[in-house]
């Protein structure tokens, strides 16, 4: 059964929390339990774990092994996506030492930036290149994303070097719009206007 987008961000909440059970040792775990866990509405959850197709038990709950294992396979979680990273500023290193991408299945192999300093250092165990070796290096490694974080206006140059070199999404934290070809996927990630719109709700709460 085909999940909305909404859907699919909550997917990671469902497992990140059923890790969690099963790392106390609980073999179950109820729609209810994780709608309260994550402020959820339970009749969300309930629709949300019935396209899964994992069965629950009334008044049991769901399986947290099977539901685990479903919603790895379903968020890529059980199998290693490898990624490149261009723009090793701040935003860059931070993504760069985030554990929590090894848990969803993405490593990233490689970093590229254009300062002579950033170059040939390790960052959090990836290490970094010229941003001039990128098109060669990832036609090497074969990584099918991208990552990027660097200033905006070299955004669109840096993406046609990672489609050169064969990456198939690009994973865009810059304020550019990109102009790629159609079967490169480009996930646009503004934090500039998430920004906005918590801003715009405490205005709201406070009114």
């Amino acid at each position: 059964m085909a999940f909305g987008t909404q859907a699919l961000q909550r997917l990671p909440l469902y497992l990140r929390v059923l890790r969690e059970l099963a790392r106390e040792g609980r073999a179950y775990a109820s729609g209810a339990a994780l709608a309260g866990a994550l402020g959820i509405e339970p009749v969300v959850v309930r629709k949300d774990l019935a396209r899964t197709g994992v069965r629950g038990t009334p008044r049991v709950g769901f399986p947290i092994a099977e539901l685990i294992a479903e919603l790895e396979r379903l968020t890529g979680a059980d199998r290693e996506v490898m990624a490149v990273l261009a723009g090793v500023g701040r935003l860059g290193s931070a993504l760069l030492g985030y554990p929590g991408f090894r848990r969803q299945g993405l490593r990233i192999v490689a970093a590229f930036d254009a300062a002579p300093e950033r170059c040939n250092l390790v960052l959090a165990g990836t290490p970094v290149f010229p941003v001039a070796t990128l098109v060669e290096t990832v036609l090497r490694l074969g990584a099918p994303l991208g990552i990027l974080t660097v200033p905006a206006e070299r955004a669109q140059r840096v993406a046609e070097q990672m489609v050169a070199g064969g990456v198939r999404a690009i994973w865009n934290f810059t304020p550019a719009r990109l102009d790629v070809p159609d079967e490169v996927l480009v996930q646009r990630e503004d934090l500039a206007v998430s920004l906005a719109v918590l801003l715009h709700r405490i205005q709201e709460r406070n009114a």
